[in-house]
C-alpha cells in the first residue's frame, strides 16, 4: 500500500540458498578442523611444563614444551634426544625430561668424571659428570632400556640414581621437540 509517497508494505527478507549452503559448509569446515586439531594433539602430541632446572640451560623450570608422542611408535630414541618419561612407570609423579646418552646394547661407564659409551667418551655429554652412581661399574643396557642424563650434570636424578636407573621404553612418553619462550629467550627446537 502506498500513501502519499510512502510505502508501508514491508518486504520480507529471504535467505538465499547460496548463503545457507555457504554457512553450512563453513560450520562443517570448522568442526572438521577442530576434530583434526584434537586428534593431532591427543594422539600425536602433548604439552607440559618443565619441573626443575635439571635440563638447564636448554630447558628451565616452568618453561612450556611440546612433546611428540608419535615419533617413537615409528622409531626408537637415539642418543641426544630429550625424552619425557615416568620413572618406573609411576603415574603419581611429574614427568621427567632427560637426554638419552645410550641405547639398548650399549655399555655405559662413568670414570673420572667422563661418560664412556662402548669404551669411548660420549659426544652427547661433554661436561664433567660429578657422580657416577650406577655407572661407576660398566653397565650393559638390556633390550628396551635407555640411559638418560640431566643436562645439568650436578643434578643426579637420572639413570645414575637407583630410584630411576635405566629407563624402559614402555615408560617413555615421547620426544621433547619444541620449547616456548621463557624470559628473553625465543621459541626453539630442542636438540
Amino acid at each position: 500500500m502506498r500513501q502519499d509517497g510512502y510505502y508501508f508494505y514491508k518486504k520480507r527478507r529471504r535467505f538465499s540458498e547460496d548463503f545457507l549452503r555457504d554457512t553450512v559448509h563453513l560450520i562443517i569446515g570448522i568442526l572438521i578442523s577442530l576434530l583434526f586439531a584434537f586428534i593431532l594433539v591427543y594422539f600425536l602430541g602433548m604439552s607440559t611444563t618443565v619441573s626443575g632446572d635439571s635440563m638447564s640451560p636448554v630447558l628451565v623450570s616452568d618453561q612450556k614444551v611440546l612433546v611428540n608422542r608419535f615419533v617413537y611408535k615409528l622409531s626408537q630414541p637415539k642418543p641426544g634426544d630429550v625424552v619425557i618419561f615416568l620413572p618406573n612407570g609411576n603415574e603419581n609423579t611429574h614427568y621427567y625430561m632427560r637426554r638419552v646418552v645410550a641405547v639398548p646394547g650399549d655399555k655405559v661407564l662413568i670414570e673420572d668424571g667422563v661418560l664412556y659409551v662402548n669404551g669411548t667418551p660420549s659426544d652427547v655429554v661433554t661436561g664433567r659428570v660429578n657422580e657416577a652412581g650406577l655407572a661407576s661399574n660398566e653397565l650393559t643396557l638390556e633390550q628396551g632400556t635407555y640411559f638418560v642424563l640431566c643436562d645439568d650434570l650436578s643434578d643426579s636424578d637420572d639413570s645414575r640414581s637407583a630410584n630411576i636407573g635405566p629407563v624402559e621404553s614402555r615408560f617413555i612418553l615421547g620426544k621433547v621437540w619444541l620449547a616456548f619462550p621463557e624470559g628473553d629467550s625465543g621459541m626453539h627446537m630442542v636438540d
